[in-house]
């Protein structure tokens, strides 16, 4: 293995303790004491523009959410089908350098459009949403799979062919678990709600 491809696998470490040691924080009580803090933060998003439209034009709410859902639609595809590809499951016959760029493009956007159209929603609803613990886990979850997918899944599939196969396959497994897991944490808060 060359020195690349040693640095990539410290600094995955490290970041996999970096997100062990955020998921501590979730779920520790400390956790509850900065949670507290972000009240007036929730309360002044239902006062922005976004605030006010989400709240007043049902509309307006509903087709920022459809947005919303397509981008979360499209982020789960790519990831499905990059992480199958690493997996072997799919596009056999695509070299997987060309697949993981191309889905990786596509997931960009749709994060950035999820981002984006999330917010819009959230500050429609924030004092709701405050006091939802789901959508705490949600924005944990959320976290968790940015932070994996730009600094620990990106640098090792950057390095596809130096990096043990077995390695790949365990991030490719672990990349669906955490977007699963933020696709039923934002499916929750639906039903919560």
């Amino acid at each position: 293995m060359s020195d690349a491809g040693g640095f990539v696998y410290k600094r995955s470490v490290l970041v996999l303790l970096a997100m062990i040691a955020a998921l501590w924080f979730a779920l520790s009580d400390l956790r509850v004491e900065a949670w507290h803090g972000l009240l007036p933060l929730f309360e002044w998003m239902e006062t922005t523009p976004f605030g006010v439209i989400g709240k007043t034009w049902g509309w307006a709410f509903a087709t920022v959410e459809a947005f919303h859902l397509l981008a979360m639609a499209l982020l789960g595809g790519a990831v499905l089908v990059a992480d199958g590809r690493l997996l072997g499951l799919v596009l056999r016959e695509t070299p997987a350098r060309q697949v993981q760029e191309q889905c990786h493009t596509l997931f960009v956007w749709s994060l950035v459009v999820a981002v984006f159209t999330g917010i819009f929603m959230a500050c429609g609803v924030a004092s709701k949403i405050y006091y939802l613990e789901v959508f705490w886990y949600k924005m944990l979850a959320l976290s968790v799979g940015v932070v994996f997918a730009f600094f620990v899944r990106r640098p090792l599939v950057a390095h596809v062919y130096q990096v043990p196969s077995n390695t790949i396959r365990l991030v490719a497994i672990a990349s669906v678990m955490i977007w699963f897991s933020v696709a039923a944490t934002g499916r929750w808060i639906g039903f919560s709600g």
